[in-house]
């Protein structure tokens, strides 16, 4: 049962939910093609230098993305690139390391010798993350070579079984909570985030007790806030620094995730809104491939305001993403 409870965690991540059609089926769709991006409020296409500089003057851009899809990788090195192409450093942050695995991270960037099977091991891959790290080493690789920091941005697995088995607040009473800085972390109920969660849950895993479906619900919520946390942590020790004039412009953070960590707003960058207490300048980019079946699935996405900037990919070598319905 724990093992389908974690499966079920992961696959809530990289969920892209369909919406309602267009009202008006009569419209003519939009002449959609790969590599557009879409700046959602105003409803059309921008170029990529328009687009880059408006992200430029950014907190946090975050970049959801359908895992394991190369097509989104080169799109989030495109985007680094042209922030440091503009004179910034930005900070990479990824779903795909744990906060276990940040001190071989930090190695990785400075050793560039290291040997990757020891990296990968020390980072904890096969257990945080899984499946080909040459699907993601292009993100790291780029940080090494620029001399950028990586932040590793998922709590450490234990932590978030810990939740999935126990509930979240008797997990919280683990003394790993403590040692990780969570045992007094804020968990507010959100109603919308909690339907976009346990809705989908309902549909690809009938048959679950209401409970099970409660302690997906609040692992699902504990990797979030998890990862607002480490955002708003770093985010703030950045803004404290007063860089010489000499140096440039430190940030933004540029957090990398799966698309349903960005969707609506609602996981991860409404608890960063929440936790900085102020205002803090943040963009979400949702990335999805792009198939002429799906004009009206995109559409959708664009109506119901998935995100500031729909980016359309080519689609990845595992197809299409997979959807429960």
């Amino acid at each position: 049962m724990l093992s389908l409870l974690l499966s079920a965690i992961g696959l809530i991540a990289a969920l892209i939910f369909p919406a309602p059609l267009i009202a008006n089926s009569s419209e003519l769709p939009p002449a959609f093609q790969e590599w557009q991006v879409w700046e959602v409020k105003t409803g059309r296409p921008v170029p990529f230098e328009e687009f880059a500089t408006a992200l430029g003057s950014l907190d946090v851009i975050y970049l959801g993305e359908e895992h394991h899809n190369r097509w989104h990788i080169e799109a989030a090195l495109g985007i680094l690139r042209a922030l440091t192409a503009q004179g910034r450093r930005p900070t990479l942050a990824m779903e795909m390391f744990g906060w276990d695995g940040q001190p071989a991270l930090d190695r990785y960037l400075t050793e560039k010798d290291w040997p990757q099977d020891q990296f990968l091991k020390e980072v904890r891959w096969e257990t945080t993350w899984g499946g080909p790290f040459e699907d993601y080493e292009p993100l790291p690789a780029f940080a090494r070579s620029q001399g950028l920091h990586v932040l590793a941005l998922n709590p450490p697995k234990p932590l978030v079984r810990l939740v999935a088995k126990q509930g979240l607040s008797q997990a919280l009473a683990d003394p790993e909570m403590a040692r990780w800085g969570m045992q007094d972390e804020r968990f507010p109920e959100d109603p919308a985030y909690h339907k976009m969660i346990v809705t989908p849950l309902r549909q690809c895993h009938d048959g679950l007790s209401d409970d099970a479906y409660q302690r997906l619900y609040e692992a699902s919520m504990f990797r979030d806030e998890g990862m607002a946390k480490t955002l708003i942590d770093f985010l703030r020790r950045e803004q404290a620094e007063r860089p010489s004039e000499a140096t440039p412009r430190k940030g933004p953070i540029v957090s990398y995730t799966g698309g349903g960590h960005v969707q609506y707003r609602l996981p991860v960058p409404n608890r960063v809104a929440r936790r900085h207490q102020g205002v803090v300048a943040q963009a979400t980019i949702y990335m999805t491939s792009f198939e002429p079946a799906r004009t009206e699935e995109i559409q959708s996405l664009l109506q119901e305001s998935v995100a500031d900037y729909l980016w359309l990919t080519p689609l990845g070598a595992q197809g299409a993403p997979r959807r429960c319905h």
